[in-house]
Parts: structure tokens; sequence; C-alpha cells
């Protein structure tokens, strides 16, 4: 059995798939209904479809680049393999000076190194209470399997610590 107020959950549901979808770039969403009466809803405009007003929907921009137009000149073509202008930014694009750059990247470094300085200091207590893979057993831990789950956890927030480490090292590492 089916209500109408089921028949409308589609249309939201669409919608908002169609929001969210990082790939999706409708212009506007169509409600088309075909000869059997089966409801489709699409970014396409066949025969038959009516576009739906769908309070709240903004369609995604396009991600596709423009097509630059032909030169005049005719004689300035891209070739394969040729090396590509550099690519610029628009006119009214916000620029940052090479100094408050520099102290954003200055800040950001400041703050990569104290979180890495605070993972280090906790890889190591967590190391010293692992002791090489066996740490004293706790008083509820009369239960050998429970002993067990403690290590194995205690192992994975070792090797994640160690994970965090790495990609702090990394991040620092990018940094101009």
């Amino acid at each position: 059995m089916t209500s109408k107020r089921f028949m409308l959950r589609p249309a939201i549901l669409l919608a908002a798939v169609l929001a969210i979808h990082p790939g999706a770039h409708a212009d506007a969403v169509y409600k088309c209904v075909d000869k059997e009466g089966r409801v489709e809803f699409t970014d396409v405009n066949k025969p038959g479809c009516k576009a739906l007003d769908l309070p709240g929907y903004i369609p995604a921009p396009s991600t596709r680049p423009a097509v630059p137009a032909p030169a005049a000149s005719g004689g300035n073509t891209m070739r394969q393999g040729a090396a590509r202008p550099a690519a610029s930014s628009p006119a009214n694009f916000p620029r940052v000076d090479s100094y408050a750059q520099r102290q954003r990247d200055d800040d950001r470094r400041d703050i990569l190194n104290e979180e890495l300085r605070a993972e280090e200091k906790k890889l190591a207590e967590l190391k010293a209470v692992f002791n090489n893979g066996e740490p004293e057993r706790q008083g509820n831990e009369k239960n050998y399997a429970k002993y067990q789950e403690r290590v194995a956890r205690m192992r994975d927030d070792i090797g994640r610590s160690e994970k965090n480490i790495e990609a702090l090292k990394r991040e620092i590492g990018n940094i101009r």
C-alpha cells in the first residue's frame, strides 16, 4: 500500500542527494512520468518532464574548465607534450603578501610542532605501559581474554600514535 506522503519522499531524497553529491551538476530536477505511469526523477529535460520547484535546492557549480577560444593568429597552438602556460588567477582573487604568508606558515609550523611533541610524549607513555607486549595485569583481568583485549587495544593505540607522528612530520615537511 502506497500513500501520497510516501510518493513525495523520493523527490526530497533526490533533491538532497543532488545537492550534497559532489558529482551532481544539475541545473534543475525534472519529474518524468512514462506511459505506464512510472515516475522518474532526473536532471535531463526530456519530453513529458516537468521541472520541480524544490525549496532550498541550490545547484552545484560546474567544475568543468572553460574551453579557451582558439588563437586568432593561428600560429601558436599547443601540441601534445608541449609545456603548458602557467595558470593565472582571476584579477579579483584575494592575494596574501609574502610576509603575511610567512607568518601564517610559521604559526602553522609552531602548532604542528606542538602537536608532534604531545603525540611523541603520548607514544612514550603508551610504550612504557605496554612493556614490550607484556603489560602488568590489572585486578579485573583474572580472565586471560580480557587481558589479551587490553593488550590488543594498547597495540592499536601505539600504531595509531606512530601513524599520527608520521603524518605530522610529513605535514611539517610540506610547509614552505
